[in-house]
């Protein structure tokens, strides 16, 4: 159900651990999964918004959110301001917490389409737009978004975080790098911290989030109001009960055990199953797989196995001999 402003801003009192939209990725069972290893917001994979209002089944996909699936954020993307509006509104219906608006994006072919970080080319103009959907809505949105497009000595982030500020928006995200940078070089905290520091909604920090430890650092040393956990929570979702525990208590986890590590493969892989199918549902769940095993005693060789295995029964047989062999 959608939050009220002040409940979004009690729930970014707590200083959450989020997981990031991701293509792909962060989905319905992903975002589950996440749930139940610590994370308390979850950000629906990013959704086109022309695939939206043409009613494509995988757009709807994308926003439906099954029971329980709270909070959960939707977010969309698009170059057209008022085919952005329009899908916001569109998107209310699925019941999100709020609406996010993906300014971000580096992937070329969404970018160099006007879309994503392709808004930061002309900061008036994704003001403008994001102006539009704040009052085509009725519930809070928030914007994601870089750095600058780049290069490094052009990033307008501070004087951008005021004027979406002044647009709207509830909250604000920030990927500390550029869009030109992609996902290379180091994310840099400090402009999430002047950012922060100019204005009075809650600000997150995003980029190289890769261990509670990094959690931890980036909210002190930015005083952001949230932390953001993209790739990482790929191979290793348990990264939010470990960032939790360390948040929370001054607690640092041990790792995952081999049996842990082994059940959710197999949970994942139930889960996938039953919402896409065979042989789908097995091969969408091959780029986690090998992150879930990771430390495991012959971890390549039962990587290959699985790589090779389309159908549920098989993989779970193949879980199950490993499950015996840690026992032997």
């Amino acid at each position: 159900m959608p939050l009220s402003p002040a409940e979004l801003r009690a729930l970014f009192d707590r200083r959450p651990v989020i997981l990031a939209p991701m293509e792909d990725v962060s989905d319905a069972v992903f975002r589950r999964l996440c749930r139940e290893h610590g994370a308390e917001l979850c950000v629906t994979e990013f959704v086109n918004v022309e695939g939206l209002l043409r009613g494509c089944r995988n757009a709807l996909r994308k926003i439906r959110l099954p029971e329980g699936d709270q909070p959960t954020a939707i977010q969309i993307y698009g170059s057209n301001p008022e085919r952005l509006a329009e899908a916001a509104r569109f998107a209310e219906a699925a019941g999100p917490a709020f609406l996010d608006i993906n300014c971000g994006c580096w992937v070329p072919k969404i970018a160099g389409r006007g879309a994503g970080a392709g808004w930061l080319r002309d900061p008036s103009a994704m003001v403008a737009m994001t102006k539009l959907v704040v009052e085509r809505t009725s519930i809070p949105v928030t914007v994601k978004t870089r750095i600058g497009l780049g290069p490094e000595s052009h990033m307008p982030i501070v004087d951008l975080a005021r004027r979406l500020e002044d647009a709207g928006i509830h909250a604000l995200t920030i990927h500390c790098r550029t869009a030109q940078m992609g996902h290379t070089g180091k994310a840099d905290w400090s402009f999430a911290a002047r950012a922060r520091e100019v204005v009075g909604i809650p600000v997150i920090v995003n980029g190289d989030i890769r261990s509670a430890d990094d959690a931890e650092r980036a909210l002190r040393e930015t005083g952001c109001a949230g932390v953001m956990v993209g790739r990482m929570a790929i191979d290793h979702p348990w990264i939010f009960r470990e960032a939790r525990a360390l948040l929370d208590r001054g607690v640092r986890l041990p790792p995952p055990s081999p049996e842990e590590r082994l059940a959710l493969c197999r949970a994942h892989l139930i889960a996938n199953v039953e919402a896409r199918g065979e042989p789908y549902g097995v091969r969408v769940t091959r780029r986690h797989l090998s992150g879930y095993l990771t430390g495991l005693r012959g971890a390549a060789a039962l990587r290959r196995q699985l790589l090779f295995c389309d159908t549920l029964a098989g993989c779970l047989e193949i879980l199950a001999d490993a499950g015996l062999a840690l026992a032997a």
